[in-house]
């Protein structure tokens, strides 16, 4: 590895890890109340007692988006987590089911394949209606296929490898062989997919709260801030600019680290 992608690669860890303290422990960075309100402090720059400013309603800016850390990461590893879940028992039933089955799932699976993931969360969400935890589900919903189908071929690839077919002439039963032998194997390619796919879900649910479908006010999640800054933008910018930088850096630093794992997994070098 090159030493800028080096240099690249633990400047994104380090963000991440500075933002999984943020969402555990956001009383320790946070200077304000995140819910409190100061009508006489509202619409105040960037300064020593407020970092990020306030908003319309006097909240100190930077406590609300160390606090939106927790909500808006959260979903994001929440709807990753079933996604993987999901993705690794249906994928590799499909795997190890007959040719009939396995085509119908894969068509069904394609099908779904074929609509962006923010536009299928903005269906379910739809249907299922507005709130942090529709959103979860919507993201995790709309993330499950591509969970799905890279499990499937990894499972086809690894139930005929050798060291399956050695445990099967050892004597070993079907189904431990599989649970030794591939699950762990399909897991691994798995979660390093799931790795990018968390910066992807944190976008997605970012981007259906700003359209006023997740938390409501006063939570501090940054999609939510993101729309309550849209409409004074040219008069506080800061309102809606910290808290897109944050869904910016995050899901640039979970696509930097995804994208290295998975080009050492396959063997590259980045």
């Amino acid at each position: 590895m090159r030493r800028a992608q080096a240099v690249l690669l633990w400047g994104a860890a380090a963000v991440l890890l500075v933002l999984a303290f943020a969402a555990v422990f956001p009383g320790v960075l946070a200077t304000h109340d995140p819910l409190q309100t100061d009508v006489r402090a509202s619409l105040l720059p960037p300064s020593a007692d407020h970092l990020f400013g306030t908003d319309q309603s006097g909240r100190d800016v930077f406590s609300r988006v160390v606090y939106g850390a927790g909500r808006s990461i959260g979903i994001g590893l929440l709807a990753t987590g079933v996604a993987l879940a999901v993705g690794l028992i249906v994928g590799s039933l499909a795997g190890l089911a007959p040719r009939g089955v396995d085509a119908a799932l894969m068509r069904v699976n394609d099908v779904l394949m074929a609509f962006p993931e923010f536009l299928v969360a903005l269906v379910v969400v739809a249907v299922l209606g507005p709130g942090p935890v529709n959103i979860a589900i919507a993201v995790t919903l709309a993330a499950v296929p591509v969970y799905i189908r890279l499990a499937r071929v990894q499972t086809r690839t690894l139930r005929g490898a050798e060291h399956v077919e050695a445990a099967r002439i050892l004597g070993v039963r079907p189904v431990p062989a599989f649970v030794r032998h591939v699950v762990p194997g399909v897991l691994g390619s798995l979660s390093v997919v799931a790795t990018i796919g968390i910066g992807s879900s944190i976008l997605a649910a970012a981007g259906l709260s700003f359209l006023g479908l997740g938390p409501s006010e006063p939570t501090p999640e940054w999609g939510l801030m993101l729309a309550g800054g849209r409409n004074v933008l040219g008069q506080a910018w800061w309102i809606a600019v910290f808290p897109g930088i944050a869904i910016t850096i995050t899901v640039i630093s979970a696509t930097i680290v995804g994208r290295v794992l998975r080009a050492r997994a396959e063997g590259l070098t980045p």
